[in-house]
């Protein structure tokens, strides 16, 4: 009788262990019965320094960003909800000088301008300066990092109008 009462604990066990639940929490609060569609155009680049592959990079990445979190269609222009906005800065700033006083680290800053409108909620439209940046060793060439500095700065600031414009955290 132990023996029985032992085997059913551990099948118990099992069944419950081997079950779960999967919760996916991105922290999108979107009325999808109003709201159905974002339109993201295209980030041009104005700054004075230009990474020429920025502007197509932050665009899709938004874009990207949009399609994976939510059930928006995404679209180029007229969507319920409209971004759209440039890329206002790019800018390397020598930081932390070493002992020979030369800069030991570069500071490399993006900044983009944006305007969002809600056309379901207009009170909810706003305008925006998102800023990003990432610091490297100075003793490497820009060349070198900027692609992968580009990338992590380029999804901070796509979660971060992500969070203003749906997830309203």
């Amino acid at each position: 009788m132990t023996w029985s009462k032992t085997l059913y604990t551990i099948l118990a066990l099992l069944l419950l262990t081997g079950c779960a639940i999967s919760y996916k929490f991105n922290g999108a609060s979107i009325d999808y019965a109003t709201t159905k569609s974002i339109s993201i155009a295209d980030f041009p680049n104005n700054a004075a320094l230009v990474y020429p592959p920025l502007s197509n990079n932050l665009s899709e990445g938004i874009r990207d960003l949009f399609a994976r979190q939510t059930r928006l269609q995404v679209l180029r222009r007229g969507g319920n909800l409209e971004l759209e906005g440039e890329i206002t800065g790019y800018d390397l700033t020598p930081m932390a000088i070493a002992a020979d006083s030369y800069a030991a680290e570069t500071k490399l800053t993006i900044t983009i301008r944006v305007h969002f409108t809600n056309n379901v909620a207009p009170e909810e439209s706003f305008d925006k300066t998102y800023t990003a940046f990432q610091t490297f060793d100075s003793s490497k060439q820009l060349t070198e990092v900027q692609e992968e500095l580009c990338a992590t700065m380029i999804t901070e600031i796509a979660e971060s109008i992500f969070n203003d414009t749906v997830a309203k955290w």
